[in-house]
């Protein structure tokens, strides 16, 4: 069998300022000084790997024993990757190939040769490493700064032209028609009872049709999505708490919260896809406004919350309190387990979830009674709700001014409590005594705040807090099912702190 030179083409993207496929094949013809070649040539595809349709068939027809040589324009043409290269050079070398790059000169039959190829092709990862770096650096620059990055229109909004810091961008602006349905669907779903099916249903009943959809049709999926985005949220003091109590990093200051402007929230690989697990996401105000109170998408969003962390647990049936058990402990999570005695009853056991693990072993909670547990906060649920007996319906209240100027204070002194400790850890000397005195100062202040918050939030929590609906339900207790149980007290409760000894509820009434 008689070999053959190959020539191999490759260009990504076409650009006035790269060469194309045509012009590098003319260049590489030079090499064959007029004998047989065999063109291959990959338009649209990246050198950071070989996963190329015409370059997997040159090496095919490499390992057929049919080509002698690969030609190449310039060695990046075949890959960028330093790991790819040595693996085809040794390819190469196993079959007996030769490779000639035309605007570097190499020869791999020598030891320099193969050195210098490897040192260029170092050269050209670190090239298109550096580029990529350069573009998500500056794609994240523009997320922090509530630039519009494309994508999907949420259903509400349409986008408008729009100029952010002299720089040309777009916004969203409000679909009144497209609103008013998202709205009716919050309303529905703030109920404690509603599920994303009950709002399916109050859709339909009204006649309300998709309007992005050739059918129309509802799905929980899609609602469910819809109605954690917090584009629609009028975000405020309360908004930036929920996000800064989830982990999510706030590139707004509090004191910009100031219930107008809605947000997006970002991953980290960019995407506008809140989920969840809000922890290590990015929150931005964004240059529209909302039209769904603080208020209402809390309620909504804190019942998605607990809704899919209870669903990430293997589903949990055990109990009502299904993902608001923490050990007092550990701060894990506290899990059912059943014991199925020989006589056939069955016994549900309270249990840290790290108390089985060889490396975090805890020695909290190990074996309370599950229906002593729950029969012990149903009753601590019924004393709450009796604080509010004399309610029977919601009283509007105007915002106390002096409520948002200390909880905006509060988070500030977080922040700035935050940063001196970050110096602090690194200082020496005086400097270190300074920080150290300031975070203190810093500290005692959040504390006055904090007492000072508490004493106005319990003067005005009988005011604004409308729990007929929720003492019906509990009248009704045993009537109702698991599910239902579990709505409840999402309603009602946000976290329980429990140990063999003693037990912390912290509400969210």
């Amino acid at each position: 069998m008689i070999k053959e030179d190959s020539i191999y083409a490759r260009q990504s993207v076409d650009k006035a300022d790269s060469i194309s496929i045509e012009s590098q094949i003319e260049f590489c013809k030079y090499e064959t000084r007029g004998g047989p070649y065999r063109v291959y040539k990959d338009k649209g595809y990246s050198g950071k790997n070989t996963d190329r349709p015409e370059f997997q068939q040159m090496l095919t027809a490499i390992r057929n024993g049919e080509i002698k040589r690969v030609i190449c324009y310039k060695l990046d043409r075949c890959s960028r990757s330093i790991l790819d290269f040595a693996n085809l050079m040794e390819e190469f070398q196993k079959y007996d190939v030769e490779f000639v790059s035309c605007t570097e000169k190499f020869d791999t039959s020598s030891p320099m040769g193969r050195a210098m190829l490897n040192i260029c092709i170092v050269f050209a990862q670190l090239e298109r490493e550096t580029i990529q770096q350069r573009v998500f650096d500056a794609y994240h620059s523009r997320n922090k700064k509530g630039f519009f990055m494309g994508g999907k229109i949420p259903m509400g909004f349409k986008t408008e032209p729009f100029y952010l810091e002299g720089k040309k961008t777009a916004r969203y602006t409000i679909k009144e028609d497209e609103a008013s349905i998202l709205q009716f669907m919050y309303s529905v779903y703030q109920d404690p009872m509603a599920s994303l099916g009950d709002v399916v249903k109050a859709l339909n009943d009204a006649g309300i049709k998709h309007p992005k959809k050739e059918d129309g049709r509802w799905t929980r999926t899609h609602i469910g999505r819809m109605l954690h985005n917090p584009a629609y949220v009028k975000a405020d003091l309360a908004v930036y708490e929920f996000f800064k109590e989830n982990g999510v990093i706030i590139h707004n200051p509090p004191e910009d919260f100031i219930g107008t402007n809605g947000c997006y929230l970002y991953s980290e690989k960019g995407k506008t896809h809140p989920n969840y697990r809000l922890e290590g996401h990015h929150l931005v105000l964004a240059p529209h406004r909302g039209f769904v109170p603080s208020d209402i998408w809390l309620r909504c969003r804190k019942k998605q919350k607990h809704s899919g962390e209870t669903v990430r647990q293997n589903k949990i049936k055990n109990t009502w309190l299904a993902g608001k058990l923490k050990c007092a402990k550990c701060g894990y999570a506290l899990v059912i387990q059943k014991t199925v005695k020989p006589s056939g009853a069955v016994f549900r056991y309270v249990i840290c979830s790290e108390a089985n693990q060889a490396e975090k072993r805890c020695d909290g909670v190990h074996g309370l009674k599950a229906d002593a547990v729950e029969a012990m906060i149903f009753e601590q649920m019924k004393i709450k709700l009796q604080e509010f007996s004399s309610l029977s319906a919601p009283q509007e209240i105007s915002i106390d001014p002096e409520i948002t100027q200390l909880k905006t204070r509060i988070a500030r002194l977080d922040q700035d409590i935050e940063i001196a400790t970050q110096k602090a850890m690194e200082a020496s000397g005086a400097l270190i005594k300074y920080l150290s005195d300031k975070v203190t100062s810093l500290d005692d202040e959040r504390t006055q705040c904090i007492i000072k918050l508490n004493e106005l939030q319990s003067a005005q929590a009988t005011k604004k807090c409308d729990v007929a609906q929720i003492s019906n339900y509990i009248s009704k207790w045993t009537e109702l099912t698991l599910e239902d149980k579990m709505i409840v007290a999402d309603a009602l409760i946000d976290k329980i702190r429990l140990s063999e000894h003693e037990i912390s509820i912290k509400w969210n009434i």
